[in-house]
C-alpha cells in the first residue's frame, strides 16, 4: 500500500483516515500528541486527545471542541483504527497508532523513556513504520538518572538558604516546571511559582499528579524569601518581577545545558541537565522497540539519524515539519500568562523541553 502518513502544507496527514497529526495550519480534524504550541495551535476544527492532556489543551487554547481518548482505547475513523499510547514527555502526551490493511504506522510525537512522577511513562508501540522525533539525535546527548539531577538541584538550594540567598530556577512552564517541582525537597524553604507556572500546576493537580505546596510571591513573606526557590519561565529573567528577589542566585534547567558555553549564553550562576525529550541512547531503544524497519526522522538532528539508522540495517527517511524544539519556549506565552492570572488562551505558544 501507499504511505499511510505524508506531509502536507497543514502538516502530517494520514492519507486513508482523511486526519492530520498535530498540524501547523488550521484544519477540521486534528489528533494531538501534546499540548505544547508547536504541536496544539488553535484554530482546529476538532481536537483528539489523550484523557489527561484535555485539561491541558484547554487550559491553553481555550474553548475547543476537544474529544478525549484513554491510552489504550481503540476508535475507528475511514477505515483506519486509532489509538493513543504514552509517550512520557509531558502531562497527556501520547503516540499515534494508526492501523489499516494490515499496516501499523506510529507517530510519537515528542518522548522520553526515563519515566517521571507527572505523566505517564512511554510505552512501546510495536509497528512498521514509526516516526520519531530527534530533538537530541547526536550520540553526544546522554542523560543522567534525573534522581542525580534533583540530588544536585536541592544542594543548590539548600547552599543558597543557609547563605540567605534566594534560589531562581528558570525553566519552562509546562512540563519541565511541574517535573523539576516533583523532584524538590519541600523541606529546604518555601517554594515559589510564576503565574504562568502556577496556571499549569492548578491543571497538573486537577489530573491527579501529586506536586508539593507552592505559593505566590505576594504570598510569601519577605524575609522568608531568603530561604526559598523560585519556580519561573526564562522570560522572567531580567524583569521587574524578578528584581523583588534581591540577591538572588539563578540556574537553568534543559537539555541544552550539556553543551559547553550553554550556561554562559544564558547568564545564569548554574547550569541543571534536565530534559523532557529522549537522549540518544533513549531514541535508539525506543526506535528498536518499536519494532519497525522502515524510520521517519523529524524535528531535530535529521541528517545524522537518518544516516546512521540507514547504516545500521534501518530504512530510514526523513519528514521536513515545523515542529520545533520546546525547550526554547515562546516568551509571548509566559508574559501573556502574567503573575496570577490564568494562560493565555490564544495560539501564541512556546517550541520547549
Amino acid at each position: 500500500m501507499s504511505d499511510m502518513v505524508v506531509v502536507r502544507k497543514e502538516g502530517l496527514f494520514c492519507v486513508p483516515g482523511g486526519f492530520y497529526i498535530d498540524p501547523w495550519r488550521p484544519v477540521e480534524r486534528a489528533v494531538i500528541t501534546h499540548a505544547h504550541s508547536d504541536h496544539a495551535r488553535f484554530g482546529h476544527g476538532r481536537y483528539l486527545a489523550a484523557v489527561p492532556g484535555v485539561g491541558v489543551l484547554k487550559a491553553r487554547l481555550g474553548e475547543i471542541a476537544v474529544q478525549g481518548l484513554e491510552y489504550g482505547e481503540q476508535i475507528d475513523h475511514n477505515g483506519v483504527r486509532i489509538s493513543l499510547h504514552p509517550a512520557g514527555h509531558v502531562l497527556g502526551s501520547a503516540q499515534v497508532r494508526m492501523e489499516c490493511g494490515g499496516e501499523v504506522w506510529v507517530a510519537s510525537g515528542d518522548y522520553k523513556v526515563e519515566s517521571d512522577a507527572t505523566c505517564a511513562p512511554f510505552e512501546p508501540v510495536r509497528c512498521h513504520t514509526f516516526i520519531t522525533e530527534s530533538t537530541f539525535g547526536l550520540p553526544i546527548y546522554r542523560w543522567e538518572a534525573q534522581q542525580e539531577t534533583f540530588a544536585q538541584i536541592n544542594a543548590w538550594w539548600r547552599r543558597n538558604a543557609a547563605a540567605g540567598r534566594c534560589s531562581v530556577m528558570l525553566c519552562y512552564s509546562f512540563g519541565k516546571a511541574q517535573r523539576i517541582l516533583s523532584g524538590l525537597d519541600a523541606g529546604t524553604g518555601p517554594i515559589v511559582c510564576h503565574g504562568a507556572v502556577e496556571a499549569l500546576n492548578r491543571v497538573y493537580r486537577a489530573g491527579g499528579v501529586a506536586l508539593p505546596p507552592t505559593r505566590m510571591v505576594h504570598e510569601v513573606e519577605k524575609a522568608d524569601l531568603a530561604r526559598a526557590i523560585v519556580i519561573a519561565p526564562p522570560s522572567a529573567a531580567g524583569s521587574p518581577w524578578i528584581r523583588r528577589f534581591g540577591d538572588f542566585s539563578d540556574a537553568f534547567a534543559s537539555g541544552w545545558m550539556l553543551l559547553r558555553g550553554a550556561r554562559r549564553r544564558r547568564g545564569v550562576d548554574r547550569g541543571f541537565v534536565l530534559s523532557d525529550h529522549a537522549d540518544w541512547p533513549g531514541l535508539m531503544q525506543a526506535i528498536h522497540a518499536s519494532g519497525a524497519q522502515r524510520v521517519i526522522v523529524t524535528h531535530g538532528s535529521i541528517p545524522v539519524m537518518v544516516r546512521w539508522l540507514n547504516q545500521n540495517g534501518f530504512d530510514a527517511h526523513a519528514f521536513d515539519t515545523e515542529y520545533g524544539d520546546d525547550e526554547a519556549e515562546d516568551a509571548a506565552a509566559d508574559a501573556l500568562a502574567g503573575e496570577g492570572a490564568g494562560l493565555a488562551t490564544a495560539a501564541a505558544g512556546e517550541r520547549d523541553a
